[in-house]
C-alpha cells in the first residue's frame, strides 16, 4: 500500500502541480568554457533605475571573461539593438578586437534579429541565459554588484554625481587583483600592471619585444591555470547544494514552475505552484532545454532544469486528459469558459478574467463581455462577489 500511494501521489497531476518541492535544485553547474586569450568572451549587461546624472541612467557594463577587464559605459537611455551594437563598436571593439562569443540575458535588444544579424556578420556567436536563471550571466551581475556599491558608497551625497565617478570605479577594478586569476585585469590583460600615480612606477625595463611577449604568454597561461582551478572550486562549492537533474530527453513531458511566471490570479497564494504539463523540444546542455510552450509564454522558451520536474505516469492514477480542441460557431474558433476569476473596466465596456475548461492556469486571459455567450457564468460571480458589481454612474437612477 505504500508503495502504491506514493507511485499515486507522483502520477496525480493536482499534486504535480499545486505542491512546492522541497528538494534542493536539480542540475550541477555547468560552467561556461575557459577563454584562451584576453577579450575573446565577454560577458555584457545594463544597470538601471540609476537616477539622471549629467544626461544619463544607464550603464552598460562589458567585462572580459579571461582577465576580468571591465568598461562601465554611461548612456542616457535604454538602447535598442542597433545603439547596443554601435556602444560596443566605439567602446570595446575598437581598442580589443572583435569576440569570438558575447553571453547576455534575454533582454529586447539581445534577442532581437537585428543583434543576430550584427554578431554573425562579425563571425560572434550569441550565448543567451535560460529564462530567469541570471546566473548564467554570473560574471557581469557580480560586476555589475561592485559597481553599486561603489556608487552607493561614492555619490552617497549627491546621487546625481555617480556619473563623474564611473571611471575612477572602473580604474579601481582593474587595478585589484582577481580572486579568480590572482593577478589583477591590467596585468592579465596588458602583460603589466600601470602605477597609480607615476612616482610609484617601477624600472621594468624590457630588453626586446620578445622578451615583452615572453612574460606576456607566461601570465597569461598562469591566469589560464587560475581559471580553471576557480572553475572547478566554483564547481564543487555549487553542487554541495544541487542534485543532478533526471536524464531529460526530447519530447518528454514536464512541469513547469510558475514562481517566475505572471499568472492571472485572484491570490498568488493559492495559485499552482507549476503549470503544463509541457513537452521538450530540444536539449540544449545538461542543465538547460527548450519547451514548447503557448503564445502566451514563447519568449522564455529555454528553461534551466531546477525549473521543471518531468510527469510522473502511472497505471494507478488516470492520465491527465488533453486540451479539447476549438468549437467552430459562425465559422469562427469558439472555446468553453470554466469560469469568471475577476472583472475589471476597460473604456467603456468591462472585460472578464476567464478560465477555459480543460485548459491550465497559463491560459487565463481578459476577454471582453461581449465575447462570453453563457451569461449566467456572469450572473453567478456577482452574486459570488457583489463588491465587484459596476455602479451606476452619479446622477443615474
Amino acid at each position: 500500500m505504500n508503495k502504491d500511494v506514493r507511485e499515486y501521489i507522483a502520477a496525480c497531476t493536482t499534486c504535480a502541480r499545486s505542491k512546492t518541492s522541497n528538494s534542493p535544485p536539480s542540475g550541477l553547474l555547468q560552467p561556461l568554457p575557459t577563454p584562451n586569450r584576453p577579450w575573446s568572451h565577454i560577458s555584457i549587461d545594463f544597470v538601471t533605475g540609476l537616477p539622471m546624472s549629467q544626461g544619463n541612467s544607464i550603464i552598460l557594463t562589458v567585462i572580459d571573461r579571461f582577465s576580468k577587464f571591465v568598461h562601465f559605459i554611461p548612456l542616457p537611455q535604454l538602447p535598442s539593438a542597433t545603439e547596443t551594437a554601435e556602444v560596443l563598436v566605439n567602446h570595446v571593439f575598437r581598442h580589443h578586437g572583435i569576440p569570438a562569443d558575447i553571453v547576455s540575458d534575454r533582454g529586447p535588444q539581445f534577442i532581437s534579429q537585428v543583434w543576430k544579424a550584427f554578431c554573425s556578420a562579425l563571425g560572434a556567436t550569441v550565448s543567451l541565459t535560460s529564462g530567469y536563471h541570471p546566473q548564467s550571466n554570473g560574471q557581469a551581475e557580480r560586476a555589475n554588484q561592485e559597481l553599486e556599491a561603489a556608487l552607493r558608497c561614492l555619490a552617497a551625497q549627491n546621487t546625481s554625481d555617480w556619473s563623474k565617478y564611473l571611471v575612477w570605479i572602473e580604474y579601481a577594478h582593474n587595478t585589484h587583483p582577481s580572486s579568480a586569476t590572482g593577478v589583477s585585469p591590467f596585468e592579465a590583460s596588458l602583460g603589466y600592471l600601470p602605477p597609480l600615480f607615476p612616482s610609484h612606477e617601477l624600472d621594468l625595463t624590457v630588453p626586446s619585444v620578445q622578451d615583452h611577449l615572453q612574460r606576456c604568454q607566461h601570465i597569461w597561461r598562469q591566469t589560464q591555470e587560475a581559471l580553471r582551478r576557480s572553475k572547478e572550486n566554483n564547481c564543487r562549492t555549487a553542487n554541495r547544494h544541487r542534485v543532478a537533474g533526471p536524464a531529460y530527453q526530447p519530447g518528454q513531458r514536464v512541469w513547469l514552475s510558475s514562481k517566475n511566471i505572471p499568472i492571472q490570479a485572484t491570490s498568488r497564494k493559492l495559485a499552482p505552484r507549476y503549470i503544463g504539463p509541457f513537452t521538450i523540444d530540444r536539449i540544449i546542455n545538461p542543465s538547460c532545454v527548450r519547451l514548447h510552450l503557448p503564445p502566451a509564454l514563447k519568449k522564455k522558451k529555454k528553461k534551466n532544469v531546477s525549473q521543471i520536474k518531468p510527469v510522473m505516469d502511472s497505471n494507478l492514477c488516470p492520465p491527465s486528459a488533453s486540451p479539447p480542441p476549438a468549437r467552430l460557431i459562425d465559422d469562427a474558433p469558439a472555446y468553453t469558459v470554466s469560469r469568471i476569476l475577476d472583472v475589471r473596466r476597460r473604456g467603456r465596456g468591462y472585460q472578464f478574467l476567464v478560465d477555459w475548461e480543460g485548459y491550465g492556469p497559463e491560459e487565463r486571459s481578459w476577454i471582453s463581455r461581449s465575447l462570453i455567450l453563457d451569461h449566467s457564468l456572469i450572473s453567478d460571480f456577482y452574486r459570488a462577489h457583489p463588491d465587484r458589481r459596476p455602479r451606476p454612474p452619479r446622477g443615474g437612477r
